[in-house]
């Protein structure tokens, strides 16, 4: 699994880029193979003092060639990354479900027509 982080408008310390890949390397579970997970975390501009102002965006490529995307902005950039994490797992978590759903309903169409010879 590879993880590459990009910053915008912050500078990338030693403690931001652990924490961002100790939470993102729990993505793996949720994907088949070795995804390919391309962060971008940053101000959204320097002008702002208050409001959502930092923004964490995260991009998986999954070994079967599909892609996800989620983003969050924040006013805390720990925050935003938490927040990221859990829509990417959720968007990961529907996808895979969904493929199970549809396995399943194929087979059980399967059975049913065995069933009726």
């Amino acid at each position: 699994m590879s993880i590459t982080i990009k910053t915008t408008l912050i500078e990338l310390t030693p403690a931001l880029a652990d924490y961002t890949e100790k939470r993102l390397t729990t993505i793996k579970k949720y994907t088949e193979g070795d995804p390919a997970i391309a962060v971008e975390i940053g101000k959204t501009t320097m002008h702002h003092r208050n409001g959502e102002i930092y923004r964490a965006e995260v991009n998986v490529v999954t070994a079967l060639g599909k892609q996800y995307r989620a983003v969050s902005e924040k006013k805390d950039l720990y925050e935003a990354i938490d927040d990221v994490r859990a829509e990417i797992v959720r968007e990961l978590k529907g996808a895979k479900s969904k493929t199970r759903t549809l396995f399943r309903r194929g087979s059980q169409k399967i059975k049913n027509l065995v069933r009726g010879l």
